[in-house]
C-alpha cells in the first residue's frame, strides 16, 4: 500500500518523494561536513610556521576541531564548536596579522640599517678613488722631470704606493665580506640544526614522535582535499625488555639502531620512518595499498628474523637473533589521525597475541 503525507499546503508527498528527499539532504550534510573540513584545512596550511605566535597549538586546535565536527551527530554540538573554533581562528588570524606588521617594521628598520652601511661604504670608496686620484696627479707631476733616472725613480715608488693602496682596500673588503659570510653560514648553521634536532630521536638519528605526528596529521587533512592514499606500519621489538635484562641498556641501544638499519634497507626516499617510542617505530608509505604495505611488511619482517648479531662486547661473544611484530593499517575514506593509528596499533597487538614475529593488517581484525 502506497503511503501519502499532506503538505501544509494541501499537496499530497509520497514515500518515494520523501526518500528522495532525504537522501539528498543527507548527500548535502556530507558535502557540508566535506567543505568545512576542507576549509578547516586551507585555514591551517594559511598559518604560518612560527613559534612566536604558538602555530603548532593554532594547526593542532584546527586538527582537533576538524576531527570533532567530522564524529560529531548533534548539529548544537557542531554549532557550538564552530563558534569556539572561529573565536580561535579569528584571534590568531589577528595575532598573525600583528607579527607581520611588526616584522615588515623591522625589514624597513633593516633596510635603514642598509642604506646608512650603504653611504658608510660609498664615503669608503670616495676616499679610495681620492687616494687614486692624488696618486695620479703625483704621476703627471713626474712627468715633467727632464732626469730620465730621477722619472723612472719616481714612477717607480707612485706605482709601488697605488699597488699598496689597492691591496689594502681588497684586503678591507676581503675582510667585511668574510664576516659577513660566516655571520650567514653561521645563523644558517644553527636554524638548520634548531629544526633537525627538535624533529628527529636524539639517539637514533630518524624522525621522533613529534615529526609523526605532524606527518601523519598533515597527510590526513590533504586528504580531505585531495585524494592521497597511504599505508601505516606500527613494528614493535619483540621481547625488547629481555635483552636489556639479560645483556644490559647499551645492547639494548645497539640492538634498536641494528633494526633501524634493516627497516632502512627496506623502505623508499618518500617513506616516513620514525621512532614511536622506546622499542616502537613507525613507517608511513605513501601511496601504497593495504595489500603493498603487507608485503613490504612482511619483507621487513623476515629479513630482521635472519639475521645474527655478534656480541663482541659480551662474555663469551654470543649471537643474538631479534624479531619483530607489525601491524599495518590504511587510509580509509572517512578517518582521522586517531582511527587510522588505532588499527595499526590493534592490528600490531594482535601480531603479539598470534605468537610475535608477524604481521597482522586491519583486515584480519574484521
Amino acid at each position: 500500500m502506497l503511503l501519502n503525507f499532506k503538505k501544509k499546503d494541501g499537496n499530497q508527498v509520497s514515500m518515494d518523494d520523501l526518500a528522495a528527499e532525504l537522501g539528498e539532504s543527507n548527500q548535502k550534510s556530507e558535502y557540508f561536513l566535506l567543505a568545512i573540513r576542507a576549509l578547516l584545512q586551507l585555514l591551517k596550511e594559511f598559518a604560518l610556521d612560527l613559534k612566536e605566535i604558538n602555530s603548532d597549538d593554532y594547526k593542532e586546535d584546527i586538527s582537533h576541531l576538524s576531527a570533532k565536527i567530522s564524529t560529531e551527530n548533534k548539529l548544537t554540538k557542531i554549532e557550538s564548536r564552530l563558534n569556539k573554533g572561529k573565536k580561535k581562528i579569528d584571534a590568531f588570524i589577528g595575532l598573525q596579522k600583528k607579527y607581520l606588521l611588526d616584522r615588515e617594521n623591522e625589514f624597513k628598520d633593516i633596510i635603514d640599517i642598509l642604506t646608512k652601511a650603504m653611504v658608510t661604504l660609498d664615503t669608503e670608496n670616495q676616499e679610495f678613488n681620492q687616494k687614486i686620484l692624488t696618486q695620479s696627479d703625483n704621476i703627471e707631476e713626474i712627468t715633467r722631470l727632464d732626469d730620465i733616472k730621477k722619472l723612472k725613480k719616481a714612477l717607480i715608488q707612485e706605482i709601488e704606493q697605488i699597488r699598496e693602496t689597492v691591496k689594502e682596500k681588497q684586503s678591507h673588503d676581503s675582510t667585511k665580506l668574510e664576516f659577513l659570510s660566516k655571520k650567514v653560514n653561521n645563523l644558517s648553521v644553527e636554524l638548520q640544526r634548531a629544526r633537525t634536532e627538535s624533529l628527529t630521536d636524539g639517539m637514533t638519528g630518524i624522525y621522533n614522535r613529534k615529526a609523526f605526528d605532524s606527518h601523519i596529521s598533515s597527510l590526513v587533512e590533504k586528504n580531505t582535499i585531495s585524494k592521497a592514499p597511504f599505508s601505516l606500519l606500527m613494528l614493535d621489538i619483540d621481547d625488547f625488555k629481555e635483552v636489556n635484562d639479560v645483556y644490559g641498556h647499551q645492547t639494548g641501544d645497539r640492538v634498536i639502531l641494528a633494526i633501524i638499519s634493516k627497516c632502512r634497507q627496506s623502505i623508499r626516499g618518500e617513506d616516513f620512518f620514525a621512532r614511536y617510542g622506546g622499542e616502537e617505530f613507525v613507517i608511513i608509505l605513501p601511496g601504497a595499498s593495504l595489500k603493498n604495505a603487507i608485503k613490504r611488511a612482511e619483507h621487513i619482517c623476515k629479513s630482521i628474523a635472519s639475521t645474527r648479531y655478534y656480541l663482541d662486547d659480551v662474555a663469551g661473544s654470543p649471537t643474538l637473533s631479534v624479531t619483530v611484530s607489525i601491524g599495518v593499517s590504511g587510509l580509509q575514506k572517512g578517518d582521522t589521525i586517531a582511527t587510522v593509528i588505532q588499527r595499526a596499533d590493534k592490528a600490531l597487538y594482535a601480531a603479539k597475541q598470534n605468537g610475535k614475529n608477524c604481521v597482522f593488517s586491519e583486515k584480519k581484525l574484521k
